[in-house]
């Protein structure tokens, strides 16, 4: 091996799995010719850990298809006067409402700044219920399992092996425009994530309020001594390139730790709050780092966040309010910041969870399903608008393949690929972050300016 193809070893491998070790994580990216952006743009990944049961997110409030919903959700339907009335500018016919606890989503949508992408998940191609049952389609594998199915959304990975996401696929495209970026493209508040991994590039991970420090680091006293000792080490010259290589990615990870950190204290105090909790934590988290974009000299930023509980198998009818109340209240809090920031236009928000929930009782809560609803927020939406197909919410009906559970008649490929393509990925390059996507004949929903 020569020592080129070495050092791209050290760059592309050693440096992936130092990284994976380090409380504070630097990114390796390749620099060719660079193109930069000459504007701003954020997208924002919300993962609903354990399946939203959305389809009491966004519920038919018309007597006909509510009589529908209520007869098939049993004992969880939502009561149809404690539904928030909401008016979209699409119609199928039918009314729709969300569920009381979405108060804050409710306004958002009317003014046009949120949408729905309704019964949407991971497809290979286009499914019917009879192609489903003849198994004469293409289908994602392990259908209703956790793991399986967030790798499914988070990686589109069909019925391949992918060891990248399609964020980390969406960075190595764009890694020439944005070289000069003090930050990688991909960054996490919530731990490593697939999502976020590329061939080529590597995400920054952090905690829900920045950076973690280096254990035992201070700005006095031992604590003082000891960074000065990591520093000696981590800077002293070595012969191996081995060596070299890890002390390098080390040096990297504190400086950024250190630019990050710091850049984070000096952003400017936000008069929107933030409700309390894991997602509202992250994402005032987020908000600051856009506030300093240009202190970090940040033209595309995908964040990543996260929030668990979803997996309502018990006691759904008690969680439920506070799951989706949490969703509403966290995003819009974050929606007004950007507001608040002058950069509404450039940051979109959007959900993603493992799969849907059986329209069915289990007697106390719900199971896995498939399809499901999916959230999309931010200055750029052509909101006030359900995009998709809103299924007949009936046991046994032509999207139920048993239990209430929901065929998507759109395909996570599509969900994505129109997030891409705002993003300014080339349209040319869609096959690559979203494999399926030359089986649908819509490649973007058009819930994007």
């Amino acid at each position: 091996m020569n020592s080129l193809s070495r050092r791209n070893l050290l760059r592309l491998g050693l440096s992936s799995a130092a990284l994976a070790s380090l409380p504070g994580r630097t990114f390796a990216q390749a620099v060719a010719q660079p193109a930069p952006f000459n504007d701003y743009k954020a997208l924002v990944c919300v993962f609903l850990f354990g399946g939203n049961d959305s389809y009491n997110m966004v519920v038919p409030r018309s007597n006909a298809e509510y009589n529908v919903y209520a007869a098939s959700r049993q004992n969880l339907a939502i009561p149809q006067a404690n539904l928030l009335p909401i008016n979209p500018l699409n119609s199928d016919g039918a009314q729709y409402g969300l569920h009381p606890s979405m108060a804050t989503m409710q306004p958002l949508f009317e003014a046009g700044q949120a949408a729905f992408v309704v019964n949407t998940g991971p497809l290979i191609e286009p499914t019917t219920k009879t192609q489903y049952q003849n198994q004469a389609v293409a289908l994602p594998p392990q259908l209703f399992s956790h793991n399986d199915q967030q790798d499914q959304w988070l990686t589109l990975k069909g019925q391949t092996v992918s060891g990248t996401g399609w964020a980390g696929r969406i960075a190595d495209l764009l890694r020439d425009n944005v070289a000069g970026q003090q930050l990688a493209l991909n960054a996490s508040l919530f731990g490593n994530t697939i999502f976020q991994a590329g061939a080529n590039t590597v995400a920054y991970t952090m905690g829900p309020t920045g950076p973690l420090p280096f254990t035992g680091f201070a700005d006095t006293g031992i604590g003082l001594e000891q960074r000065l000792a990591f520093e000696r080490i981590i800077s002293a010259n070595y012969d191996s390139i081995y060596e070299r290589g890890f002390a390098d990615v080390q040096q990297r990870a504190v400086a950024t730790a250190d630019l990050v950190t710091n850049a984070i204290a000096n952003a400017p105090t936000l008069n929107t709050v933030f409700p309390a909790g894991q997602l509202g934590t992250q994402l005032q988290t987020v908000a600051r780092l856009i506030a300093v974009r240009d202190r970090l000299s940040l033209e595309r930023q995908v964040y990543f966040v996260a929030t668990g509980g979803f997996d309502t198998h018990d006691d759904q009818e008690q969680l439920q309010p506070g799951l989706i109340g949490g969703i509403s209240d966290a995003i819009a809090a974050f929606y007004d910041a950007t507001v608040e920031l002058g950069v509404a236009n450039s940051v979109t928000t959007f959900t993603q969870s493992d799969f849907g929930r059986t329209l069915t009782s289990n007697g106390d809560g719900t199971d896995h399903a498939w399809g499901g609803i999916q959230l999309v927020v931010g200055g750029a939406v052509v909101g006030r608008t359900l995009y998709g197909t809103y299924p007949l919410l009936s046991i046994g009906g032509p999207d139920d393949v048993g239990g209430g559970r929901m065929i998507p008649t759109t395909s996570a490929d599509q969900y994505a690929a129109t997030l891409a393509r705002w993003f300014d990925v080339d349209p040319m390059d869609l096959p690559t972050v979203a494999p399926n996507i030359g089986n649908f004949t819509t490649q973007d929903l058009g819930f994007l300016a």
